[in-house]
This record gives C-alpha cells, structure tokens and sequence, in this order.
C-alpha cells in the first residue's frame, strides 16, 4: 500500500466536518490480479430522501518541483481508479482532491484545460490557510 498524502487527515477532518462518514481510509479494490487503494471512501445521506450518496477521493498534494509531472502521476492515477471503480463500486463517485494554489496556477494552463476537457475529472479544491474545501468541480 503506498504512502498517505502530506495532507491525507486534513482533507479527511475537513470532509467529516462538511458532514462526510469515512467509509474506507483507504477504499482498497481489486480488479483481477491488481489491487489499488483510494485514499478514502465516504458516504452522505443527501436530500429529503435520504438518499445515500458514496464518493471517493484521491488526495494530492503537488509537493515535488515538477508540478507537471505531479499532474501525470496523479491524472494517470485518477483515470485508473475511475476505471476499477467503475467496475467493482459503480455507484460510487470518483475526486481528486488537490491543493487551491494548485488549481488556481496548474489547473489553468492551456494544456490542463484542454486535457480536462477531453476527460473530465471532477477535482475537491482544498484551501490549505483556510482549512476548509473550498471547491467541489463536477
């Protein structure tokens, strides 16, 4: 299992205090003979209904000098897990969780747009002075 994330509990207590119950820390899948782990697997009871509604969320933390290459790994990472996830948990909604001066810089490259547009993440922007999500991109 790999490593958690710089800011791994930080994300998960903003997510708890936004109302998110921690289902996985982390959310492991197997797909034939490769298991991957998500950092965390969360549930939400939403509307009048109550209905269920299951996210999961990778964090990222972009802390290396190459912020492209953080985004290769971590794009790459996401389009694999949104793959295992669709086949084993298809109700579940796949986040990459990245830092706000990460979006507000990177994310707005022409080159990160135009990936984006071609296959769409949903991204949770987090806001490491706030200590809140400040974003959440569908």
């Amino acid at each position: 299992m790999s490593a958690k994330d710089r800011y791994h509990d930080w994300v998960k207590e903003s997510l708890i205090q936004s109302g998110w119950v921690v289902s996985h820390d982390p959310l492991s899948i197997r797909v034939g003979k490769i298991g991957i782990h998500v950092d965390l697997g969360l549930e939400n009871l939403i509307g009048a209904e109550k209905e269920q509604k299951k996210i999961a969320v990778e964090i990222k933390g972009f802390i290396n000098l190459s912020k492209i290459t953080d985004f290769y790994a971590a794009f790459g990472q996401y389009i694999c897990y949104e793959a295992a996830l669709a086949r084993e948990d298809p109700d579940r909604v796949l986040y990459l969780a990245i830092p706000a001066p990460i979006y507000k810089t990177l994310f707005q490259e022409i080159l990160i747009q135009d990936v984006l547009k071609r296959y769409p993440a949903k991204l949770l922007v987090y806001n490491l002075s706030t200590q809140e999500i400040q974003l959440w991109i569908d």
